[in-house]
């Protein structure tokens, strides 16, 4: 029965280990709230192309371009869990499915995004939330907890089975014990995941009608996990009723009985007697043991660097513009103080103090176009390819890589109010393999809109709504079932400066 322990702790440890909120994984491209307005700016001139089109940068007027950002986001993840032994969970007895839901806050996200120009030179700086943002709690831990927890019950016919053996032998009071189908337990799991970007780099006009740009991003990472499954109580049934009762002392206690009268049946020459309960009182110590307070506390940090290029063609009203960034290969080191049940459980080497976890960022290829139908009107598509696959994380199995659509318009009502909208299509390869409470990524259909207004001739504020509405996906596994799905939505206020 350790593996009870062990696929409790190991799926607490991997739960919310994931919390981008656009993009492939670990990659949040809502950067700026200009993408809140409207994500298609991979081909737009502005200042938040430090992110989305360095290149383009270059075509900025001579000066400092400075945008400062601040965003509010709100996310959900609801998981419904259907398995059999459900019903006999004692706190929503009767009920085979079961929902849990986390959720993940982030009060402020900021971003800041920096350009000197001068003649054909652009030197740039950004800073950005690239991963994570936020906390993510599952108030009553996840499905994959209870469904370890629940199957304590499929022991009930064998630990009843030794009850009636010890009372055959005569033991007192013995046959009057049994295991019930009843559970219960207390479950609870947090995550904290924050992924810092530090860019820089510069771009360069190589004629009036091209630019390229060469960078280099630093990304530093900090996580922490904490959870629990404990207080695992059972139904145990004597001479006074049925009674919920701690599950390592239910079955510590028979254990003790067991090995205790496999002594006297040795020393009464039962040597066939005595092995069965010496055998019997093992497997049950076992069990005494798997059903501890098991806990999970874990801190993270790493970093990784990793370089960007892009290039920007303009053709008249078209503007065309390309980036790519390189993979960030990422370790991040555990110091973990973890509950003694968690100890030498090869499941959780990855998380045992010291260690290493493998948390590479994919490389990104983006592609965009805007074109001027009129002076105060401009359409713009593009495409992001996320290469999940080529990545280093114990999560890609679940993914092929990841693709990316947007478009979107903005229309200037005057000198001072500009309005824009767009909207994004994310596309995950997803294997039904992969798919678990533990970590899992759903398609989605993302919208944005918002109004820019210049409060002076060098200074414009920015304000967006941006919302995320997901697919479902529905799956099964034995005789067990999920659907999963999330929820996702981002507030935004920007000041962009020019000095």
């Amino acid at each position: 029965m350790k593996p009870l322990k062990s696929i409790c702790l190991a799926t607490m440890a991997m739960a919310v280990i994931t919390t981008a909120n656009a993009g492939g994984l670990l990659t949040n491209t809502n950067q700026n709230v200009a993408f809140l307005r409207n994500p298609a700016r991979d081909a737009a001139i502005g200042i938040d192309g430090v992110y989305s089109n360095p290149a383009g940068v270059a075509f900025l007027n001579n000066g400092l371009h400075l945008s400062i950002n601040l965003q509010n986001a709100h996310q959900t993840r609801t998981i419904e869990t259907g398995f059999p032994l459900f019903v006999y969970n004692m706190k929503n007895p009767g009920n085979a499915i079961h929902k849990f839901k986390g959720k993940a806050d982030a009060p402020i996200i900021p971003s800041i995004q920096a350009a000197y120009n001068k003649d054909k030179w652009s030197f740039q700086f950004g800073f950005a939330i690239t991963g994570g943002g936020g906390k993510c709690e599952f108030d009553n831990g996840l499905g994959s907890f209870e469904q370890v927890v629940a199957g304590m019950t499929t022991y009930k016919e064998t630990v009843n089975g030794l009850y009636q053996t010890l009372g055959a032998l005569g033991i007192p009071n013995m046959a009057g014990h049994a295991m019930g189908n009843g559970y219960q337990y207390d479950s609870y799991m947090r995550g904290r995941q924050y992924y810092y970007g530090f860019t820089f780099g510069a771009a360069r006009k190589i004629s009036d009608n091209l630019s390229v740009y060469g960078g280099l991003r630093m990304l530093y990472g900090t996580a922490n996990y904490y959870g629990y499954v404990k207080n695992i109580a059972i139904e145990h049934i004597d001479a006074t009723g049925a009674n919920m009762v701690s599950a390592t002392k239910h079955f510590g206690e028979l254990s003790q009985q067991l090995s205790y009268y496999a002594g006297a049946m040795e020393q009464a020459g039962n040597t066939e007697a005595a092995a069965g309960l010496k055998q019997a009182a093992v497997a049950t110590g076992t069990l005494s043991a798997a059903t501890q307070d098991i806990e999970l506390n874990c801190d993270q940090t790493g970093w990784g660097v990793a370089p960007i290029i892009g290039a920007d063609y303009k053709l008249g009203k078209l503007n065309l513009a390309a980036k790519y960034e390189f993979k960030t290969r990422m370790r991040l080191k555990n110091k973990s103080a973890n509950s003694a049940s968690a100890k030498n459980i090869a499941m959780l080497d990855k998380f045992a103090d010291g260690g290493k976890v493998a948390e590479d960022t994919p490389a990104l290829l983006t592609v965009g176009a805007q074109y001027e139908i009129l002076p105060q009107l401009k359409v713009m598509a593009g495409w992001h390819h996320y290469f999940d696959v080529d990545t280093k994380q114990y999560t890609k199995e679940m993914l092929d890589d990841t693709n990316e659509y947007l478009a979107g318009f903005e229309y200037n009502v005057n000198k001072r109010i500009e309005v824009s909208a767009g909207y994004q299509r994310t596309e995950y390869g997803m294997k039904d393999a992969g798919m678990n409470d533990i970590s899992y990524n759903v398609n989605s259909w993302s919208f944005g809109f918002g109004v820019g207004v210049k409060v002076a001739d060098n200074m414009k504020i920015n304000a967006a709504y941006f919302q995320t509405n997901y697919d479902d996906y529905d799956m099964t596994s034995g005789i067990s079932t999920n659907s999963f799905t999330r929820t996702n939505r981002v507030f935004g206020l920007g000041l962009d400066i020019t000095l």
